[in-house]
C-alpha cells in the first residue's frame, strides 16, 4: 500500500513539473488594457500659412467675391450723373436718377474701365435673386425658360415689362405673373437695363459684381424704401 502511495506522489510531481515547464515557454498574455501601449504618435498637421490669399470667387465677408472687390470692386466715386460710357443707343441722358433714352426706355451706362451704372448692378442682383432659377444665370437660359440674353435682342421695353407682369404661356412652359411680387415690380427696369446690356453684349457673363459700380443714388434708395412699403 505504501509503495502504490509513493508511486502516486512521484508522479504527481512529474506532472506539476511539466506543467510549470509549460507556462514558462508560454508567450506573455497581454497587457491589461488600462496598460495598453500608447498609439504611434503621428506628425502635426501643417498650419496654414499666414495671410493667405482665398481663391478666385470665394466668399470672404459674405459677399461672393469678395477678393475680387479688394482688387478695384466696390462703389465709385465716380459722379452718375456725369459717368463717361456708353449706353444702349447714342444720346442717353440722365433723368430720375437713372440713365434713359430718349423714347423714356432705362438703359445700361458702362464706361471703358468696367464701371456700371447702379441700375445695371441691380438688375443683377435682382435677376440672380427672382429670376436665375428658371431663366439660367447671367440671363444663358435653361431647360425650363428661355435666355432672356437672347430674348431682349427683339423685345421691347413695354413687352418685357408685360410679360413680368402679366406672365406668359407659351408651349414649353407657364410664366407666372410677378405683379404682386414686389421683390420683382420694384425693380423691373433695372431687371430690363441688366439684361439689355446682356443682349447688346455690353455685359460679358458674370461681369457686373467684379467690375467697379456707380454708388446707387439717395432718390433710387428712397423710391426703393417707400415701393417695398
Amino acid at each position: 500500500m505504501k509503495r502504490l502511495v509513493d508511486v502516486a506522489v512521484v508522479g504527481l510531481g512529474i506532472m506539476l513539473s511539466v506543467t510549470a515547464a509549460s507556462a514558462a515557454d508560454a508567450p506573455a498574455a497581454p497587457a491589461a488594457a488600462d496598460k495598453a501601449a500608447p498609439a504611434a504618435e503621428t506628425a502635426p498637421a501643417a498650419a496654414p500659412a499666414p495671410d493667405a490669399a482665398p481663391a478666385a470667387g470665394t466668399a470672404g465677408s459674405g459677399q461672393a467675391g469678395s477678393n475680387k472687390q479688394k482688387e478695384g470692386g466696390g462703389p465709385s466715386t465716380v459722379d452718375p450723373k456725369t459717368q463717361p460710357g456708353k449706353s444702349a443707343k447714342e444720346g442717353a441722358t440722365w433723368s430720375e436718377s437713372r440713365w434713359v433714352l430718349d423714347s423714356g426706355e432705362p438703359t445700361y451706362r458702362i464706361s471703358e474701365d468696367g464701371t456700371v451704372d447702379w441700375a445695371t448692378y441691380e438688375g443683377f442682383k435682382r435677376y440672380h435673386s427672382e429670376c436665375h432659377v428658371c431663366h439660367g444665370p447671367n440671363g444663358l437660359g435653361s431647360t425650363f425658360a428661355p435666355a432672356l440674353a437672347d430674348s431682349l435682342k427683339t423685345m421691347t421695353y413695354d413687352q418685357f415689362k408685360e410679360t413680368v407682369s402679366s406672365g406668359r404661356q407659351a408651349a414649353g412652359g407657364v410664366m407666372p405673373a410677378f405683379a404682386p411680387n414686389p421683390n420683382v415690380m420694384c425693380y423691373v427696369d433695372d431687371l430690363y437695363t441688366y439684361l439689355k446690356a446682356r443682349a447688346d453684349g455690353a455685359l460679358k457673363s458674370g461681369q457686373a459684381w467684379v467690375k467697379k459700380r456707380v454708388a446707387k443714388t439717395k432718390e433710387a434708395q428712397e423710391f426703393e424704401k417707400s415701393c417695398m412699403e
